[in-house]
């Protein structure tokens, strides 16, 4: 019978000392990624539920916080400048057909606002109804209310795919951008997803907003564990197989 003597070998336990700390600390991380996404998301849930308040006036743009701001829902009023709308290239949230999020400026009416635009993304239309000739009454007339959810521009990374605004496909969501190819100026420096519903068979389908935040940390968590038991089981195994536990015989 073993008397629980253990003669550890150096370099085994070196390295082990090193990483057991390193993947229990990752493990860690990410339970307060966890937490930190959890609330994150709830926040970001309850700024939906918010009751749409009229949309900022366009002399305290410069300085909104646009990170408490997002996904807040607004009003706005203005006219839309249908000949300028651009097509988002994206997927429909639900059925995740190929198609693109229509988005138009919208000349603002509200006094001290005269003159000044603010991207609209209208909702989603397949492919086959890019053209607005094939899908009629698709383009409001006259004024407009818009109710919908606060957006922050898109930024451009490596992997962006390229836009081609010669056939007014766009690839990212960069206000900016859009607003210089429509030539609208001044622009705010957000934009407004349309909520609300519309009859079956018309275009195009808004309340495109969803909250999708990618909250895999407990998987990751469980993973960073999971792999400080194997390291420390693969250690002692290697030296219960060595005889280094129990008295040495001889």
């Amino acid at each position: 019978m073993s008397n629980g003597v253990f003669r550890p070998l150096l370099w085994p336990t070196v390295l082990t000392l090193v990483m057991l700390p390193i993947l229990l600390g990752l493990g860690t991380w990410q339970v307060q990624r966890l937490h930190w996404k959890t609330d994150l998301i709830a926040r970001m849930e309850a700024r939906m539920a918010e009751t749409p308040r009229p949309l900022p006036p366009r002399k305290d743009w410069a300085s909104l916080d646009l990170d408490n701001l997002e996904y807040r829902p607004f009003t706005v009023t203005g006219h839309f400048l249908n000949d300028r709308e651009m097509r988002y290239f994206t997927q429909d949230r639900d059925t995740s057909q190929p198609g693109f999020a229509l988005i138009t400026p919208l000349k603002l009416d509200s006094p001290g606002d005269e003159g000044a635009y603010v991207l609209v993304d209208r909702g989603f239309v397949p492919q086959a109804l890019a053209d607005p000739a094939k899908r009629p009454g698709s383009e409001p007339e006259g004024e407009v209310t818009i109710t919908g959810y606060l957006r922050r521009s898109e930024q451009r990374s490596a992997f962006s795919a390229a836009d081609d605004p010669q056939r007014n496909i766009w690839m990212v969501r960069d206000i900016a951008t859009m607003a210089e190819a429509a030539e609208v100026s001044p622009v705010a420096p957000f934009l407004i997803e349309a909520d609300g519903k519309v009859p079956d068979g018309t275009w195009p389908k808004p309340g495109r907003t969803r909250i999708d935040l990618p909250n895999n940390h407990l998987d990751y968590a469980l993973t960073w564990y999971g792999l400080a038991v194997v390291l420390l089981g693969i250690y002692i195994a290697f030296h219960v197989a060595r005889g280094r536990f129990g008295r040495p015989k001889g």
